[in-house]
């Protein structure tokens, strides 16, 4: 069983990783995203909700386990909401009352108290810390005149109260669940620094730690507001016309077939085709093509897309969670818990590094005070260790920039299943494409027409095309565009039967006019009364962005580029005349295309495989990236690591770039982090380093990585 919670007003980082691997220890399988605050546990356990909550407060107080189904309902309210670190005052109180979902007003009365509650409590710390920074000034100012300084010590802990009163409860709080966090080493440094006697120092600590925690917040939260409008493609409401009155409905209760209306500046709630009006859609939330698309009676719209001009109606043809929005927008949630292996590290990292800096910072109190009896310089070096080394800035924004990643190239039409995959896709040195339908559309032109014997290619060409005139094979297709492109007119013939797997027949007055495949030889034969007239050879249609988007993928260092196919080897490499493909491999079953990629993983170190059919899941699958073309076939979306949802191979270079930009983000993050702690502990050593510094360098590291993960939204590529 799958049970979906949101993990409610939890902000701290650390704490998130702890939950996640107690909750493991407990469930097995766990997936939790920082980004989102989603919570996914798959167990044969029915009711969980109540223990959940109960090992989420055993680690973080203030935090509420809410269903996922019940959260939906009012996410709505939350866009406008901004939960704060003071959820924790109350917050816990009204989160414990379980039986709220049982009876949804409650739970959504409840909702609203905790955003309010959130809110409020947002404002009162921002007061709040403007009065502890006026009162840190003043103080700062005494100090360094070097006068009144019992008024300047009274000020300084005023100050120190006022920014951080909250901070000494949960680290006192933290201390006796015996948990070290941030706001156990901010209390113990600065209660440490008031008693050696430097209050300004530690009202300092106080009020750069508020005004980081606050800004801290800002950013995460911003940065998940931007995610959430990536997601937000989904309209809630649909319009259904009945008895020529159109009545709002929601769109989860639209059954298959029903007619909407569409109006002009909404998006499409469902995925359906046009059965009356012409319009022009803008498909970019769902494509990254800004372009606006024609649409006219018979076009097939996809739900997300948005109306620009007039009212059309629709017919569906799919419910609410098969739509293309709701299946774009599940891709993009889950995305955040297939983990990336930088995150995976972080956790592992969070869990060793804190106790070793722990030890660290003890024996810097002890060892050097046992030899120099000054004890009083060595613990307060040994609290500027502990305060700089707290791993918040890296275990916050590496999850943040997979997802900002992830959230950009879901811009470009590229949705990617998780951080693992932005890894994946990033590092692949060879890419396999399926033929029909990737490097291909799936449409057939007629490339060159032989008489044989006395009919002209005219004649040969309007035979076949009156034969073919019922058909809606691709033959067909291509036979009518030709005869249209060269002005030639077709009759209407009788009598047409199709000849399954093999062909049409039709009657001309006494003569029988046959379309058929040759045997065992390429092409189309055009046959009268049974004797061959003229041969059809045919081309498939190379996707315009084809040759653009293989050179591009050259361009960012791809080694290998190869072309799989189940058709003849003669016709693949017609097919890959021109293009930048290294290999062409034709004439491959399913189980052959997985053999081929296996060894190009065997040969280049990982490789990545490009298809849309059914029968492509099996190699999707074992690719080291797969990529699925287009929302259509759901074999091929499950099996995919990756869907280009914008059809269009373009968006494939693009990717490549958006998931190196990624991982390069994530691991300057990391460096730069890590660079920044050692320094401050090395300045603190020698005793140049003051304790505020320290302070500044940890919340001060974590807003640039913030920043640094969130231009990845922002960036507009190439």
């Amino acid at each position: 069983m799958k049970h979906e919670f949101t993990l409610e007003g939890l902000h701290c980082a650390n704490c998130a990783a702890k939950i996640e691997s107690k909750l493991e220890k407990r469930y097995g399988d766990v997936r939790f995203s920082f980004a989102t605050l989603e919570l996914e546990i798959r167990t044969d356990e029915t009711d969980i909700r109540d223990e959940v909550q109960q090992i989420v407060d055993s680690i973080e107080d203030g935090v509420i386990v809410v269903p996922k189904e019940e959260h939906v309902h009012h996410a709505h309210d939350e866009h406008d909401h901004h939960h704060d670190h003071e959820c924790h005052d109350g917050c816990c109180n009204h989160g414990h009352d379980h039986h709220h979902h049982h009876h949804h007003d409650h739970g959504h009365h409840e909702h609203e108290h905790n955003h309010e509650h959130g809110h409020e409590g947002g404002k009162v710390k921002v007061i709040l810390l403007s009065i502890a920074a006026v009162l840190f000034i003043a103080a700062f100012i005494l100090h360094i005149l070097g006068k009144y300084e019992m008024i300047c010590n009274i000020l300084s802990i005023l100050s120190a109260v006022l920014a951080g009163y909250d901070v000494v409860i949960e680290g006192i709080k933290s201390g006796f669940k015996r948990r070290i966090d941030e706001t156990t080493l901010m209390t113990v440094a600065v209660i440490a620094a008031m008693v050696l006697g430097e209050f300004v120092e530690g009202a300092a600590v106080m009020v750069l730690f508020g005004i980081g925690e606050l800004l801290e917040d800002k950013a995460v939260e911003k940065s998940r507001r931007d995610i959430r409008k990536l997601a937000d493609i989904r309209p809630d409401v649909a319009y259904i016309v009945e008895d020529g009155k159109s009545r709002e409905a929601r769109a989860e209760d639209v059954a298959i077939g029903t007619i909407l209306e569409i109006p002009p500046h909404t998006r499409v709630p469902l995925d359906g085709f046009i059965t009356e009006g012409s319009t022009t859609v803008d498909a970019s939330s769902l494509t990254g093509e800004s372009e606006p698309v024609d649409a006219t009676v018979g076009t097939e719209l996809l739900s997300g897309m948005m109306n620009n001009d007039n009212t059309v109606y629709l017919k569906t043809t799919k419910a609410y969670a098969d739509s293309a929005a709701t299946r774009i927008v599940k891709l993009v949630e889950d995305s955040s818990k297939n983990k990336g292996n930088h995150e995976k590290l972080i956790s592992r990292f969070a869990a060793v590094y804190t106790p070793v800096m722990i030890g660290l910072a003890l024996v810097i109190a002890i060892i050097p005070s046992l030899i120099t009896g000054n004890w009083a310089e060595w613990i307060h070096k040994a609290l500027v260790c502990l305060v700089a080394s707290c791993p918040c800035s890296i275990v916050i924004s590496v999850p943040l920039s997979y997802y900002a990643g992830i959230g950009a190239a879901s811009k470009e039409g590229v949705l990617i299943k998780g951080g693992r995959f932005v890894e994946s896709i990033a590092n692949t040195k060879a890419f396999a494409f399926d033929k029909t339908g990737t490097i291909t559309d799936n449409q057939i032109s007629v490339k060159e027409i032989t008489p044989v014997g006395s009919y002209t290619i005219t004649e040969i060409a309007a035979l076949a095309a009156a034969a073919e005139a019922h058909s809606a094979h691709p033959v067909a297709n291509a036979l009518r565009s030709y005869c249209e492109e060269h002005s030639i007119s077709v009759e209407e013939l009788k009598e047409h039967r199709e000849i399954s797997s093999h062909g049409v027949t039709a009657q001309r007055g006494e003569d029988t006019i046959t379309v058929c495949k040759r045997d065992g030889k390429p092409g189309i034969s055009v046959q009268l009364n049974d004797s061959e007239i003229g041969v059809i050879t045919l081309s498939e249609h190379i996707r315009s962005e084809a040759p653009e988007a293989l050179n591009a993928l050259k361009e960012l260092g791809i080694k290998k580029t190869v072309m799989l196919s189940g058709d003849k080897q003669e016709s693949c490499q017609n097919v890959a005349q021109g293009l930048a493909l290294d290999e062409v491999h034709g004439e491959l079953l399913p189980e052959d295309k997985v053999k081929t990629v296996e060894k190009l993983i065997d040969e280049c170190g990982s490789c990545a495989f490009v298809g849309d059919g059914i029968n492509d899941a099996p190699v999707l699958s074992r690719a080291t990236c797969g990529i699925a073309m287009g929302l259509g076939s759901d074999a091929a979306i499950e099996s995919a690591d990756m869907v280009l949802s914008s059809e269009n191979l373009s968006s494939l270079p693009r990717a490549v770039h958006i998931a190196r930009k990624t991982i390069s983000t994530v691991k300057a993050n990391i460096t730069f982090s890590l660079i920044v702690k050692a320094v401050i502990i090395i300045l603190a050593i020698m005793n140049i380093a003051p304790l505020w510094l320290a302070v500044f360098s940890d919340t001060g590291v974590c807003l640039i990585c913030i920043l640094n993960a969130v231009r990845l939204i922002r960036r507009k590529t190439k």
